[in-house]
Formats: C-alpha cells, sequence, structure tokens
C-alpha cells in the first residue's frame, strides 16, 4: 500500500519530504508533483525502479527519461552543454521545460535514449519538488504521470493513490496539479528542436 504525503504546496513539512527522500533511497517509487503535472520519481541508480516505470506507463527503451535537477552545477554533471545551450537553458529555468542532451558518463546507461545515448534533464520551478532535491542531494530519475491510453495526466494525489497503491511506495500531494506536461526542446543535435510543446513557451527557440 503507498504511503500518502499530504504537504503544503509553498511551505512543504521538512518531516514529510524527509520520510518520502529516504523512501526514495531506500529503492522506493513515489509519485510527486510538479510546476507542469505528476511525475513519477525514483532514485538515478535504481535499475528496478526503471523498470517498474518502463511497465506502469508501458513505454519502451526509445523513451527519453528525465533528471529532474536542483540547479544547473547538478544538471551539468550529467549532460554535455556548451556556452550557447547553456546560455538558452538559463534564461528560461527554473521552468516548465526539459531538454534533451547528451548524456556524460555520470549517467547510467539504461537510463539513456537507447541509440543517441541523450538524457532529458529539467530544473523546474516548483517547491515541494526543490524541498525534495535539497534532501536528496541528487537529481530525481523521472517521467511523467501519463497511464496507458489516457490522454491526460492524474491531478490529484488521491486518485493516484487509489490507482498505483499497489505498484508504487509513495504518493505526495500539495493539491490540484496541472495536466499540461513540459515543453520539449531537444537539443542532442546541437541545435534546438522542438518535440513537444507544453506549458513552457516555446518562442524563444523557434528560428
Amino acid at each position: 500500500m503507498a504511503r500518502f504525503f499530504d504537504v503544503h504546496p509553498d511551505n512543504p513539512q521538512p518531516r514529510a519530504i524527509a520520510q518520502a527522500v529516504e523512501m526514495i533511497r531506500n529503492g522506493g517509487l513515489i509519485a510527486y508533483p510538479t510546476d507542469s503535472c505528476y511525475a513519477l520519481g525514483a532514485q538515478i541508480g535504481n535499475r528496478e525502479a526503471l523498470d517498474r516505470i518502463r511497465s506502469i506507463r508501458q513505454v519502451d527503451d526509445k523513451h527519453h527519461f528525465t533528471l529532474v535537477c536542483k540547479d544547473f552545477a547538478q544538471l551539468g554533471q550529467y549532460v554535455e552543454v556548451n556556452n550557447k545551450i547553456f546560455r538558452n537553458i538559463k534564461a528560461v529555468t527554473p521552468g516548465s521545460y526539459t531538454f534533451i542532451l547528451p548524456a556524460t558518463k555520470e549517467v547510467p546507461r539504461r537510463l539513456m535514449q537507447a541509440k543517441k545515448k541523450t538524457i532529458g534533464v529539467r530544473i523546474p520551478e516548483n517547491a515541494v519538488v526543490r524541498a525534495l532535491l535539497e534532501e536528496l542531494g541528487e537529481p530525481i530519475l523521472s517521467s511523467t504521470l501519463l497511464l496507458p491510453g489516457e490522454e491526460d495526466p492524474m491531478t490529484m494525489g488521491w486518485e493516484i493513490k487509489e490507482a498505483l497503491d499497489n505498484v508504487i511506495e509513495g504518493v505526495i500531494d500539495s493539491g490540484e496539479c496541472g495536466t499540461e506536461p513540459t515543453t520539449v526542446i531537444d537539443y542532442s543535435s546541437g541545435e534546438a528542436v522542438i518535440t513537444r510543446v507544453g506549458l513552457g513557451d516555446p518562442s524563444r527557440f523557434e528560428d
């Protein structure tokens, strides 16, 4: 049965955050709100959780996982970013964008997109996520919580607990979450390619 954490959206309770992070460190898989929509989250090196996310979402090795990062210092450990790309990303973060970039050796091969050896990264603007990242001390391996056959992600923590009670360890609820995912910008070729238009304004990355 998944544990339910009811946290304040702007001032998340440190004890609840610490307990959720301990769950992640112990190999657990959690559902948590972001500045776009709910996501599934686990520890980067957790092979079993990776397989469980793929199973829940029914995605294959072409699926891009995302490393949700606290700041640029953390992001820079896991992806290769030149000065131009760095400036473009920095101008819109924290925010509702995911960037696809070549992965560094710090990223386990199982997390990379199989052919391109890339990974998604983002720095969200959300107090709950930032508290989790601060406590964890490393990025959260994440994937949008969009269940197979559904057009929109679930927006309420209790709905997620009801649907995934026996397949994840925890659900963090901080009130209703959005349904629109991040805007995805693919920089794997060195140039910005908009592969999904979502919550973040894509105009900066258009030719």
